[in-house]
């Protein structure tokens, strides 16, 4: 008799070979990489504001005037200058951080995508295990039902020539007694 794979077992191998096949990972690595890639963008901008805000700090306290006292207007620009970069580079951080959450929403949409997909044909697998399950147990009824049928066509079979038999040892009966009154009265 076939042995029949529980639903989970069956469920999850078909999930693992989804999961393993090379254009499902393959598709991962490459948006992996590139939010890495964004990622790494938006660590780089934010070193380099880092790098800028110490200038403007250092920047602050420099007095070239005179004897080191007073603040020149070159030192004033200077600052103002780095803190146009700053605010520059604040500006590209915004877009790129835009970015990475949207190449985030982006992946996030597709794992959900992916997911409903593998529910649906998880759904479509249980519904054809339970269907096939279901008719195994159907053939299995029916399967009983001829095997009875068979025992009780036996049945008839074995009814059928005891009545055969005992019409054929009653017929000879009265046969023999027909033959032994005729032999008598002759």
């Amino acid at each position: 008799m076939r042995k029949i794979i529980p639903i989970k077992k069956t469920l999850s191998f078909i999930l693992l070979i989804c999961l393993g096949h090379p254009l499902f990972s393959q598709s991962l690595q490459v948006d992996s990489a590139t939010f890495e890639q964004q990622r790494k963008r938006v660590n780089t901008l934010l070193d380099e504001r880092s790098r800028k805000f110490e200038e403007y700090n250092i920047s602050l306290d420099q007095k070239t005037g005179v004897f080191g006292i007073f603040k020149t207007k070159g030192d004033m620009q200077k600052s103002i200058d780095i803190l146009k970069t700053i605010v520059i580079n604040d500006n590209k951080i915004f877009i790129e951080t835009r970015k990475l959450l949207d190449l985030k929403d982006i992946e996030r949409e597709k794992f959900q995508k992916l997911a409903t997909e593998f529910d649906v044909q998880v759904t479509a697998y249980m519904k054809t295990i339970s269907k096939l399950q279901h008719e195994n147990d159907k053939f299995k009824d029916e399967i009983k039902n001829l095997k009875n049928q068979g025992h009780s066509g036996n049945n008839i079979q074995y009814i059928s020539y005891f009545i055969i038999a005992a019409l054929g040892f009653i017929i000879f009966r009265q046969y023999k007694a027909l033959k032994s009154q005729k032999v008598t009265k002759v």
